[in-house]
């Protein structure tokens, strides 16, 4: 007679699992409600009240979601190369940077500058913008692959030979990319119809067009991506891949090649971050260690291979980042960022402690 197993009803279910069950949820919701009333009745803040002036609360609102949007396009192609092939590409901080510098030499070339200074938003149309991004990010794409097919692919399942080896090609396109552009910062000009002098009226206050612009095309990032990998075959069977690669396999699907199409697909995200990344804020040396540390934390709290957990991610990451900076007592006039870094990673151990995969991570 075979053994069967009686799950026992919900009122005989032993109230320490229970209370186990929603001590996560619980505290989650504490902490959610705490924040909300320190930013609304301004207790030690930076701007003082929300409720008294709800201007800078807006504007806070707006950069955390703008910033999440840039955020997101860097941190997909992670998660893509991290989900599939449990690869952390240590050179994506690189790649982010590199293709920001492309662009930047392409887009003087094709304005006419020659590779000079100053060029404004006024000198750029929108063809001369979009044409570097996509050259940015298919330069990427090419090294990417050149990284999968040379060196990762030969050292599958050896995660720290892998680790090693992207961190020394970073070290190596580090070396490249100061000796080729120096050490002063670069700005790429966003095209004129989205210049630093374009506003628009959200909520009664005026924000610039050029950060929504970044939210917008993040967003046409994510539907894209969304559609690839739910409704076509090569992304029905790389999310395979990020759940059984095994059994994938042994279905007869090469596997190396969903390995290599990924990676380009994550290298080339990655390029084009660095064109929107230097047209926000600029390129400079260092950069690139800066964007490996987002890309890593929005990916560690989403969950790897998840698209919606990148993007979920990138929202709390960019949430908490920015309000911390602007909502937390600060010990002196230009020290708000060390609470920013504090509660990031602090965010970060909270997850992990609750979901150790992540919110949206599953094992495989």
């Amino acid at each position: 007679m075979v053994p069967t197993t009686t799950v026992p009803p919900r009122w005989q279910v032993p109230a320490r699992s229970v209370l186990a069950r929603r001590t996560p949820l619980t505290i989650t919701l504490v902490a959610s409600a705490f924040a909300i009333v320190w930013v609304l009745l301004g207790w030690k803040t930076s701007y003082g009240p929300a409720i008294d002036d709800p201007t800078d609360f807006l504007y806070t609102t707006l950069d955390s979601i703008t910033f999440a949007g840039l955020l997101f396009i860097v941190a997909s192609g992670f998660t893509l190369i991290f989900g599939l092939m449990r690869a952390v590409n240590m050179a994506h901080g690189s790649l982010y940077l590199m293709g920001g510098y492309i662009a930047y030499d392409v887009e003087q070339k094709l304005a006419g500058n020659g590779g000079g200074f100053g060029l404004t938003s006024a000198q750029v149309s929108w063809w001369q913008w979009v044409v570097p991004a996509i050259v940015a990010s298919a330069a990427m794409a090419g090294i990417g692959l050149v990284m999968q097919q040379g060196f990762l692919r030969w050292t599958q399942g050896q995660d720290i030979r892998q680790a090693l080896i992207t961190i020394a090609v970073s070290l190596i396109l580090a070396d490249q990319m100061i000796a080729h552009w120096g050490g002063l910062e670069k700005n790429i000009a966003f095209p004129d119809f989205v210049g630093t002098d374009k506003f628009i009226v959200i909520g009664g206050v005026s924000y610039a067009w050029s950060r929504i612009f970044i939210l917008l095309i993040a967003i046409g990032v994510g539907v894209v991506l969304w559609g690839w990998l739910h409704r076509t075959r090569t992304g029905m069977v790389i999310r395979a891949g990020v759940d059984d690669r095994q059994m994938v396999s042994a279905l007869g699907v090469n596997v190396q090649l969903v390995f290599a199409l990924a990676f380009i697909v994550g290298a080339a995200l990655a390029g084009f971050g660095g064109a929107m990344g230097g047209s926000f804020a600029g390129v400079a040396p260092e950069v690139d260690g800066q964007w490996l540390l987002n890309a890593l934390v929005v990916v560690i709290i989403g969950g790897m291979g998840s698209l919606g957990g990148a993007a979920v991610g990138a929202i709390l990451y960019a949430f908490v980042s920015d309000f911390s900076a602007a909502y937390l007592p600060t010990t002196s006039d230009n020290c708000c960022t060390e609470y920013s870094v504090i509660f990031t990673f602090g965010l970060l151990a909270f997850v992990l402690a609750l979901r150790p995969l992540g919110l949206f991570g599953r094992p495989a």
